[in-house]
């Protein structure tokens, strides 16, 4: 790729890992402690992704009781329901054919940094990543504004031909073109039918599988 370090963004949820089991037992406890209406399985699969707090009042939760509901929801994850999660089948092989390719791999997630790293750690994905980039607790940042600090981290003076973002749902889409990035959209993870099309994609991929070829052939395309 004409001597250039391509690298490759990747989201964690729905991109790299199955996570929904630990975050919906998490939520459920967190709705349940407040006296809230529990979501069904339906809603529940719409948390995945975005940042906790955008979901919470997207799905009405009083803004009086945002907080503390995040607060409920952040104790039982952190208790046990960040590990209930596994890799995607066939996400390992693919991520070893982008580095066996000389592709340098990085986690930018709207996940708290505080568990991204710990999770990614113990699912045995840290062999493969060069660094993980998540919100702060606070989550004062946008999915834009995760992929921007990885960028200056760990892509510095790379062209951004050189540069992809891999994520399941339209905030990543949105983020990777807010940073002038092409966006790969997966569909084994948590997006509505048609959601990453519509948001942008340059393309979308079925199964693991098919990642690494994918992101190839853009990367050279644009070398």
């Amino acid at each position: 790729m004409d001597g250039m370090t391509p690298t490759i963004l990747l989201d964690l949820d729905g991109t790299l890992i199955d996570s929904a089991p630990g975050i919906y037992s998490s939520l459920r406890h967190a709705f349940a402690a407040h006296g809230l209406p529990v979501p069904d399985e339906a809603t529940l699969r719409t948390f995945v992704g975005p940042p906790i707090h955008d979901s919470m009042r997207r799905h009405h939760v009083p803004e009086e009781l945002v907080e503390p509901v995040v607060a409920s929801y952040r104790e039982a994850f952190a208790a046990g329901g960040l590990y209930d999660a596994t890799v995607y089948d066939g996400v390992p092989e693919a991520l070893q054919a982008l580095r066996d390719a000389g592709v340098r791999l990085v986690v930018a997630t709207a996940k708290p940094e505080v568990f991204a790293g710990p999770i990614v750690e113990r699912l045995g994905l840290d062999r493969f990543v060069d660094g993980v980039f998540g919100a702060p607790l606070d989550e004062g940042t946008s999915k834009g504004d995760i992929i921007a600090r990885a960028l200056s981290t760990s892509a510095a003076g790379l062209d951004a031909g050189a540069l992809l973002m891999v994520g399941d749902r339209e905030h990543d889409v949105h983020g990777a073109i807010e940073n002038g990035l092409r966006a790969v959209g997966v569909r084994w993870g948590y997006a509505q039918p048609g959601e990453l099309e519509d948001a942008g994609a340059t393309a979308v991929v079925a199964e693991p599988a098919d990642l690494a070829a994918t992101a190839l052939e853009l990367l050279r395309a644009a070398a």
